[in-house]
């Protein structure tokens, strides 16, 4: 019996690649007016810029792929889905509320800063404490990823107040943070298992 159902490999799947494929194109369509080094994802989601739609459709997905993700995660402790899908409509925000032309915006930046939080945190709230939990789901290898993104994160704040390679930090930690699910995913698929004890949902 499956611990997960196999549209969750989909939709885990479609997360990273329609994150990568909105920076890229939306990237594409600013031209040389954008710098993937230092700026940040959210410019090109802004108000009034030439990848506008394209970067906010991909958040959009991003954020579906989360939600359908933490629904189809049974096997996982209940928190940890409820962080994971937090996280998805976190990213449905952003791309609700995004920056505008010039300039930030207090709303934008608290929405995807909770965003950050829930999807770096969302891995260890996950894991069970059952030995024979599928790899994705075990304490070590989620500490590891919470631990990875909580300091890709910090970097990503780091270069953002000395005006750094902010892009390539923010871009570090969101596709790590977009492949985990898939990661979890195809771990529970290779290792099908009981739904999580009470014990451990607690």
């Amino acid at each position: 019996m499956r611990s997960v159902p196999l549209w969750a490999l989909v939709s885990s799947g479609c997360a990273p690649v329609l994150l990568t494929a909105g920076w890229v194109v939306a990237g594409r369509l600013e031209g040389a007016a954008y710098d993937p080094v230092t700026q940040s994802i959210s410019v090109l989601a802004a108000y009034g810029a030439p990848g506008f739609w394209v970067m906010t459709s991909a958040l959009l997905g991003l954020g579906a792929c989360h939600l359908l993700t933490a629904l189809g995660l049974r096997v996982a402790v209940p928190v940890g889905r409820l962080a994971l899908a937090g996280g998805g409509v976190a990213a449905v925000l952003v791309a609700l509320v995004p920056t505008p032309s010039s300039g930030g915006s207090l709303r934008h930046g608290s929405l995807a800063a909770v965003g950050f939080t829930l999807l770096a945190l969302w891995p260890v709230l996950a894991a069970r404490r059952d030995p024979a939990a599928p790899w994705g789901l075990r304490l070590v290898p989620a500490l590891a990823a919470t631990a990875f993104m909580g300091a890709g994160a910090l970097w990503f704040l780091v270069e953002t107040t000395r005006q750094g390679p902010a892009g390539v930090a923010e871009r570090l930690v969101t596709c790590v943070q977009s492949v985990w699910p898939l990661v979890v995913v195809a771990s529970c698929l290779r290792c099908p298992v009981a739904t999580p004890t009470a014990e451990e949902g607690e």
